[in-house]
């Protein structure tokens, strides 16, 4: 076991960044908010965190922290700036700003290493594996408990139906901003973590590709709760180092099996799971229903029998 996971310790690691990158995604979208902002966090993260090492000679979490408190702070700017638009419209508006990082990535010069990128992003504490695992199911665990009790049923309100949600006495935009925010500290955090692993950016691992990634993440393994989302990050995430075998092949493959996951399974594939227990206990209680007809039934005759009222 100890060899499968040093031989393949980058996978592991990229498992947990890319959660992290597909959640700050996700936790928009279960609002009603389509939006991909998440992306650009995510790159704002990387270059903030190995800028803030590099060149002010932050520790590994003072940077993490400054960062995030950065893009959060940029995601609540953004939400003012885009709070008129929806749907398309507000996805379009978003997916600019992604684009805007990568064009500022190629021309920031020295400061951001222009096309070539940043090298040495070296911190102490050096971040393991079990930093990365403790950090990751914190944030988990925190949009677990977002998924249930009054403040799960309001965040369902809120998407489902925004003008009822509204005239109940729920600030649908304080949580549209929340949203952006949110999303800005935890792609902001998959960054840096990232970027702190591997000690290096450049403006080709972050933009538009990480908007298709998580996406793609979130359609395939379920986008209404994050236990879909570890899925879709599980399978992403190795499914490119286990389709080397069919070699030039590989993207064909690759797009072929997402293509069919999401005709097949358009709930995701923990949405799938989940309506099909859905069904099984509903099959098992009408099974039960009916087998207490007959007991019911020579219930009524003996009461018939003796005179008596049901």
């Amino acid at each position: 076991m100890s060899s499968f996971y040093f031989s393949h310790i980058v996978l592991f690691q990229s498992t947990f960044t890319v959660l992290l990158l597909a959640l700050s995604i996700q936790v928009q979208l279960r609002m009603g908010v389509f939006s991909f902002a998440g992306a650009g966090f995510y790159g704002l993260g990387s270059y903030g965190a190995a800028i803030f090492v590099i060149r002010y000679g932050f520790s590994s979490f003072a940077a993490i922290a400054a960062i995030m408190v950065v893009c959060g702070l940029i995601g609540f700017l953004l939400a003012l700036l885009v709070q008129r638009l929806n749907g398309l419209y507000l996805a379009m508006a978003t997916v600019s700003f992604d684009l805007i990082i990568t064009v500022v990535a190629h021309n920031g010069g020295a400061f951001t290493g222009a096309s070539v990128g940043l090298f040495g992003a070296l911190a102490y504490p050096q971040l393991t594996i079990g930093h990365i695992i403790a950090i990751t199911v914190l944030v988990v665990a925190l949009l677990a408990l977002s998924e249930r009790g009054r403040l799960g049923r309001r965040i369902d309100a809120v998407r489902e139906d925004p003008e009822l949600a509204s005239s109940m006495g729920v600030n649908v935009a304080r949580y549209r901003i929340s949203s952006f925010v949110i999303s800005g500290f935890i792609g902001a955090l998959g960054g840096a973590v990232n970027v702190l692993l591997r000690t290096t950016v450049a403006p080709e691992s972050i933009g538009f590709p990480l908007v298709v990634l998580g996406l793609t993440i979130i359609i395939v393994g379920g986008g209404r709760s994050w236990l879909g989302i570890v899925i879709g990050a599980v399978i992403f995430t190795w499914l490119p180092y286990y389709l080397e075998i069919v070699g030039q092949y590989q993207a064909i493959v690759y797009g072929i099996i997402v293509a069919i996951a999401a005709v097949y399974v358009p709930g995701g594939i923990y949405g799938t799971v989940l309506d099909l227990i859905r069904k099984s206990k509903a099959k098992r209680l009408t099974g039960d229903a009916r087998l207490k007809e007959p007991d019911d039934a020579v219930e009524r005759l003996d009461l018939a029998e003796t005179g008596e009222k049901p």
